[in-house]
């Protein structure tokens, strides 16, 4: 794909839970290389979104590229027909995504939890998975922790695991799906450094947070949803700074 067009673009996406409509037309776009943060009261179908984009839930309607491939689809005619699991599964190694819980597997060491996707669904080896295991939590800074289980990890440590397991397989776009609310203040900063470091190194990210800092001083754009609509879009210093929109200005009074 040509270098400028977007890794990520979402159009008209809606979903709906029975009666509930959760995502109302949501169009977004984040290009290669740069960091977008999702902010929003509660219920505002920032989670949901980030699960549409690996299609973890299937939406009812729009559509999903990253770097330019239709996700969870293909279109014939007009119209879109659901890929098979395994395929799904293929397109997936392409996201990497971490959770607010750490989900870690308990059974597995740290080194295990790494290389769990790269042996099974890449089909590494054993002594390669390790290797890569290693240099992943140097990149994240717990080489040392590699052979120990998650119970023996404090919550940002775990967090960091879960973020060296989301790069394992070379993923072309990071979801952060309130990646520090469940950690004690004290916990916070080490799991925003290593996405800091992240960001530097050019990878693409999608962020839902309510850490406005980290989208101030990281995000290059941020989006603002409520009631499960893009209500203000833009740099992020503008749309911090300056926003537009009353339910962003109300929003953003609060959470400051």
């Amino acid at each position: 794909m040509s270098s400028e067009s977007p890794m990520l673009e979402a159009v008209d996406l809606h979903k709906r839970f029975g009666e509930l409509n959760v995502l109302n037309g949501v169009s977004l776009s984040v290009p290669r290389g740069k960091v977008m943060c999702l902010l929003g009261p509660s219920g505002s179908g920032k989670s949901t979104f980030l699960r549409c984009i690996n299609h973890l839930e299937r939406v009812d309607g729009g559509r999903i590229r990253l770097d330019g491939e239709l996700i969870g689809h293909v279109e014939r005619n007009g119209v879109l027909h659901e890929l098979p699991g395994r395929r799904i599964v293929h397109q997936r190694q392409r996201i990497g995504m971490v959770f607010q819980q750490f989900n870690l597997f308990p059974h597995l060491t740290v080194a295990q939890n790494i290389a769990l996707a790269p042996t099974t669904l890449r089909k590494l080896s054993k002594s390669a998975a390790r290797q890569r295991a290693l240099e992943l939590l140097d990149r994240v800074g717990l080489r040392d922790k590699i052979d120990v289980y998650p119970s023996a990890l404090s919550g940002g440590q775990q967090q960091r695991v879960a973020i060296a397991r989301a790069l394992a397989t070379d993923p072309k776009l990071m979801l952060f799906d309130e990646p520090t609310s469940a950690l004690d203040p004290a916990l916070v900063g080490e799991v925003l450094a290593v996405m800091r470091d992240l960001a530097a190194d050019g990878m693409t990210m999608v962020v839902v947070t309510h850490e406005i800092g980290f989208a101030r001083d990281v995000a290059h754009l941020t989006a603002v949803l409520d009631g499960g609509e893009v209500v203000e879009t833009g740099p992020s210093e503008r749309v911090l700074e300056s926003p537009g929109h009353p339910r962003v200005k109300e929003f953003l009074k609060h959470v400051r």
